[in-house]
């Protein structure tokens, strides 16, 4: 079977490269190793920072981004997941970073290249309508409030907000009921148990559901504790989380969830393709798949990388 590049939106890190702190080598680096598992294109995300270490690294991605190589996953752009979200949902966000959602201080990292910003949308004092003006996309995540009429999509699904009750409303009923919005999952059986991924495929079009790994640095890196976050992560084979037990991000890259969810008759090729309707890009090349979904090739331009 063949397919589209994966496209990766959310993702932290890989192989030992924390995007909040890699040099431009480092970030090609990354990029190179992330084409391997079919990943043509991504967003690295960002996390929780100060305005200083944000400025830096968007300056650095910025950089790495212009060094466009066939044989390197294309970086498309910057995810901001920090600084505006909710610390009663803050996950492993260090929270001295948080920032009021006003324009005046988005613009103090402000960037062209930064095109999604996971945000609460309950706290908001003006930030989503200046990010409207920017076509910048607006996901709901790290929240607790419900509303989400302002939002282009959602930020990992039930992990790090508001959950599911009979009464009420939240985030995640939200996201599951309106058909418009796109909707992050991370199926890589630690985030969202399997009964819950296949609520989330009954309920949401099925073209409006975005797979996503939120890698860690430490993911494929051979390490079992790093830095993240301003904090130690450990890492015990299985998940990755910090020394009180909070799930830190995932450790498994997306060729990986696909072939889980393949295995589960879960997957639909359509769940590649959601992600280019989303951001309206193009990238030349193909994954080759055997029968066990396993990578066989990979094809980005003029460059093949064969297992």
């Amino acid at each position: 079977m063949k397919t589209r590049l994966i496209v990766e939106q959310h993702i932290h890190g890989a192989f030992g490269i924390d995007f909040n702190k890699a040099n431009v080598g480092e970030m090609l680096f990354a990029s190179k190793e992330l084409l391997k598992h079919g990943i043509g294109g991504y967003f690295p995300t960002l996390v929780t920072d100060s305005f200083a270490n944000i400025r830096r690294q968007v300056e650095v991605i910025k950089k790495a981004s212009q060094q466009k190589r066939d044989d390197c996953a294309d970086i498309l752009g910057i995810h901001l997941e920090g600084i505006f979200i909710n610390v009663e949902k803050k996950g492993i966000h260090n929270y001295e970073h948080f920032q009021p959602l006003t324009a005046d201080k988005y613009q103090r990292i402000e960037d062209d290249f930064i095109k999604i910003v996971t945000l609460a949308p309950e706290l908001d004092e003006g930030l989503m309508d200046y990010l409207k003006t920017k076509n910048v996309k607006i996901q709901a995540g790290h929240c607790l409030g419900g509303n989400i009429d302002g939002c282009d999509g959602v930020t990992h699904l039930f992990n790090a907000m508001k959950g599911i009750s009979h009464r009420g409303y939240s985030t995640a009923l939200a996201a599951l009921i309106n058909d418009n919005i796109y909707t992050e999952i991370i199926a890589d059986g630690v985030h969202l148990s399997d009964e819950v991924i296949k609520l989330v495929f009954k309920a949401k079009p099925v073209n409006r559901i975005i797979l996503v790994s939120d890698a860690l640095p430490i993911t494929d890196s051979g390490k079992k504790a790093a830095i993240f976050a301003d904090e130690k992560i450990y890492y015990d084979g299985v998940k990755a989380t910090s020394s009180d037990g909070t799930i830190a991000g995932s450790t498994t890259l997306l060729d990986k969830v696909i072939k889980r969810l393949a295995q589960k008759d879960l997957f639909t090729v359509q769940l590649i393709n959601n992600v280019y309707d989303y951001h309206n890009i193009s990238l030349d090349g193909e994954i080759e798949w055997d029968d066990n979904y396993n990578i066989v090739s990979v094809r980005k331009g003029d460059f093949t990388y064969a297992k």
